[in-house]
C-alpha cells in the first residue's frame, strides 16, 4: 500500500507541475445529475443511497461530473485540474473487480485549441507511463457521431441511434432493425378504450403516431451502412487508420471535419514527441465507457482486461452541466494501483 501511495503522489505531483489545481469533490453525489446524464442504467453501476435532507445520493462512480459541476459554476478559463480519490462501481459476482479503486486524474477546460489540449494530455499521461509495460490505444466517438447525424433517414432514427451510441449490442441491433423494410403492423386504437397504467391517451397516441412513421421509414441507404460498419472495423496506427477512414469519407462525407480534427490531433502529438505510428486507432474504441465522451478516446493497457489509465473528450457534458454555456473539455484518470501492479 505504501508503494500505492508513492505512486499517486508521483501522479498527483506530474498533474500538479502542469499547472492543474488540485480539487476535491464530495463522495456522495446526487442521484438526479447522474440519472440525467446516464437514464437509470446508472443505478446498475453505482451504489444508490438516500438522504432525508439530501434526497437520493449515488457514491461518486468518477470524479469527472462532479469537477465538470465545479467548473461550470465557477471556474476561471482556460482550467486545468487534478484530483485523486476512491471511485465505487458495483461489479458482477465472480468478476474479481473491486467495487472501490483510486483514481488520479487530470481536467483540461480550454477551448483555444482542442487539437492541442488532447494532444498535451495524451503526451503528459505517456510521459507518467513510460516506464510501464502499457500499450496506447485511441479511438475517435466523434467520428461516429458524425456518421450517424449525417444519416438519409428520419430524425427519430437518427436519435435513437445516437442514444445507444456506447451500447455496441443495442446499437448493432438497431442498425439491423432500420437496415430492412418495417414488417411492423400499427393497429388504430379504438375510441372507447379506456385508460390503463400511467401513460394518458394523449401519450399513448403520440407513440402510435410515431410507430407508424417508423413503419414508413425506408431502410438504410445500402452505402450509408456499409460506412458505419466499415468505420466501426477500422483497427490499425493511427496514420494509416487515418487513411482508411479518409476513403470511407467518400461515401460518408459528414465525417470530414471530425476526420479532419483527427488529422489536426495527430499533427500536435508528433510536435509533443509522441510516435504516433506506434499509437492504435480503432473506429470502435471507448464505447463502452462512460457516455460522456464524444470526440477523442484513448487508453494505456497492460496484460489485464482493465485499462490502467483512460481519458478523452466530453465537450458535450460541458453544455449538459453549463445552464447556458460550454467549453470543450479533455481529461483522464490513471489507477496507481494497476500501475503499481505493473512495476
Amino acid at each position: 500500500m505504501d508503494r500505492v501511495r508513492e505512486q499517486t503522489e508521483r501522479l498527483s505531483c506530474l498533474f500538479r507541475d502542469a499547472g492543474a489545481v488540485p480539487v476535491e469533490t464530495s463522495v456522495l453525489q446526487p442521484a438526479d445529475t447522474l440519472l440525467d446524464l446516464y437514464g437509470e442504467d446508472i443505478r446498475a453501476r453505482a451504489y444508490v443511497t438516500s438522504d432525508p435532507v439530501l434526497g437520493e445520493q449515488m457514491l461518486r462512480p468518477d470524479f469527472t461530473v462532479p469537477v465538470v459541476q465545479r467548473h461550470m459554476e465557477d471556474g476561471a478559463e482556460p482550467a486545468r485540474y487534478t484530483y485523486q480519490g476512491l471511485v465505487f462501481r458495483k461489479q458482477e459476482a465472480g468478476n474479481g473487480r473491486p467495487s472501490e479503486f483510486l483514481q488520479v486524474g487530470y481536467e483540461v477546460f480550454d477551448g483555444s485549441d482542442p487539437a492541442g489540449a488532447d494532444a498535451d494530455v495524451f503526451a503528459l499521461f505517456s510521459s507518467a507511463l513510460k516506464d510501464a509495460p502499457v500499450k496506447a490505444h485511441t479511438g475517435d466517438i466523434g467520428i461516429l457521431i458524425a456518421a450517424v447525424a449525417g444519416l438519409s433517414t428520419t430524425q427519430r432514427r437518427r436519435s435513437a441511434l445516437l442514444r445507444h451510441l456506447w451500447r455496441p449490442e443495442r446499437f448493432r441491433a438497431l442498425l439491423n432493425r432500420f437496415s430492412v423494410p418495417s414488417t411492423r403492423v400499427v393497429a388504430d386504437i379504438p375510441s372507447d378504450v379506456p385508460e390503463i397504467g400511467l401513460r394518458s391517451a394523449a401519450e399513448v397516441e403520440t407513440r402510435v403516431a410515431a410507430l407508424r412513421e417508423d413503419a414508413k421509414t425506408p431502410p438504410l441507404d445500402p452505402t450509408e451502412l456499409h460506412a458505419i460498419q466499415s468505420i466501426l472495423g477500422v483497427a490499425d496506427v493511427a496514420p494509416k487508420a487515418l487513411a482508411r477512414l479518409r476513403l470511407i469519407a467518400g461515401d460518408m462525407p459528414a465525417i470530414s471535419p471530425a476526420l479532419d480534427q483527427l488529422e489536426a490531433r495527430l499533427n500536435a502529438m508528433s510536435k509533443r514527441g509522441v510516435d504516433v505510428e506506434s499509437v492504435n486507432f480503432a473506429g470502435a474504441y471507448g464505447r463502452t465507457t462512460m457516455e460522456y465522451y464524444d470526440g477523442f478516446v484513448f487508453g494505456f493497457h497492460g496484460d489485464t482486461p482493465v485499462p490502467v489509465a483512460t481519458g478523452g473528450r466530453y465537450d458535450a457534458l460541458t453544455r449538459m452541466l453549463g445552464q447556458g454555456r460550454s467549453i470543450p473539455a479533455v481529461g483522464g484518470v490513471i489507477r496507481p494501483e494497476l500501475l503499481e501492479a505493473l512495476q
